[in-house]
């Protein structure tokens, strides 16, 4: 998998631009910084799924407007306790990574394993993009009144996948 680099260097002062403008004022430099390096994230696993986008740029600020969403959706909810010390970023991130990770792949494979139209509904879901229902409704070619009760139906569905494997390997755990 290699991109031109050419690219990439195209990119990075429009990155940089996307990125200070969807974060707040009194953002650190560490969250720009983690802004910029989840959208490289996100386009290296755009490149190993589904090759390099149509049109970079439109495709790099969709991502970082996503991407700032995200931030500042998980930046509400993600706090120490106040009892716990704040992890050490050394030691803990990087695992807390990788399990992140594995879960994502575990529900990944179990989506493509859905019926029907499911895997392309909870795949859209699952977007980093955060799109709205009517873009999801519009890219499936169904109703937007009718996404409700077929997500509901997908998810029922890959619960009942997910339950059927998470099942075994809680039993292998207590051994």
């Amino acid at each position: 998998m290699t991109y031109d680099t050419r690219v990439l260097d195209a990119l990075r002062p429009l990155l940089a631009a996307e990125a200070h403008a969807e974060l707040p004022a009194a953002a650190d430099r560490d969250d720009l910084a983690d802004l910029e390096q989840d959208v490289w994230l996100r386009l290296l696993e755009r490149l190993a799924d589904q090759g390099p986008p149509p049109d970079p740029a439109a495709w790099l600020t969709r991502t970082v407007h996503a991407e700032a969403r995200r931030l500042r959706r998980t930046g509400l909810r993600e706090h120490p306790a106040a009892d716990e010390p704040a992890a050490d970023p050394g030691e803990s991130d990087p695992e807390r990574r990788a399990l992140a990770r594995e879960r994502a792949r575990t529900l990944h494979a179990a989506v493509r394993r859905l019926p029907g139209r499911c895997p392309r509904l909870i795949g859209a879901l699952l977007s980093p993009l955060d799109l709205t229902y009517r873009e999801i409704a519009g890219e499936l070619g169904i109703s937007q009144g009718s996404l409700g009760p077929e997500r509901s139906r997908c998810l029922g569905c890959l619960r009942r996948i997910m339950a059927a494997e998470v099942a075994p390997m809680a039993h292998r755990g207590k051994g």
